[in-house]
């Protein structure tokens, strides 16, 4: 009695293993690291983008003691006074003579009444009281002075 050798159904079992490893089949899973790495390279881009499209216009803002106010749903209306006496809705120079007819279009298409006054500190406040009333002449009642925080408290400390 000797050792015998078992043929594979079909006969021919090791070509068929050759000729897959020479040809391999078409993958059917989808590689998902190449997406997941864009995916993770655009947050990062934007998360660094994003504090850079705050509104733009430069002021030296006055500091205050005063704590920040809670944000809010809609994008609030900014309107800055700078140094040089020139007034912006959001990152628009406006006129003088045209701010209240402008500031009357953008209250009938907002729900709310709340404008931010961003005011150089170097500026008067004869000048800052004087937009203070176009702004409610143009509808706006509810101003918010926007300041840095860190100034002095009047309490003998410093913020």
């Amino acid at each position: 009695m000797g050792a015998g050798v078992i043929k594979g159904q079909g006969g021919g079992g090791t070509r068929r293993r050759q000729r897959s490893r020479r040809h391999p089949r078409a993958m059917s899973e989808i590689n998902v690291t190449p997406f997941v790495d864009v995916m993770l390279v655009l947050l990062i881009i934007f998360m660094v983008a994003a504090p850079m499209l705050t509104v733009g216009v430069p002021v030296e803002l006055p500091k205050t003691a005063a704590q920040a106010l809670p944000h809010e749903q809609e994008e609030p209306l900014v309107v800055t006074l700078t140094a040089d006496g020139e007034v912006s809705i959001m990152s628009t120079a406006v006129a003088e003579s045209e701010l209240v007819s402008r500031l009357r279009a953008v209250a009938a298409e907002r729900s709310d009444d709340k404008v931010f006054l961003r005011a150089d500190g170097a500026i008067p406040y004869e000048r800052v009281v004087t937009v203070m009333g176009a702004l409610n002449a143009g509808g706006f009642s509810n101003i918010g002075l926007v300041t840095e925080t860190g100034g002095p408290t009047l309490d003998g400390g410093d913020g």
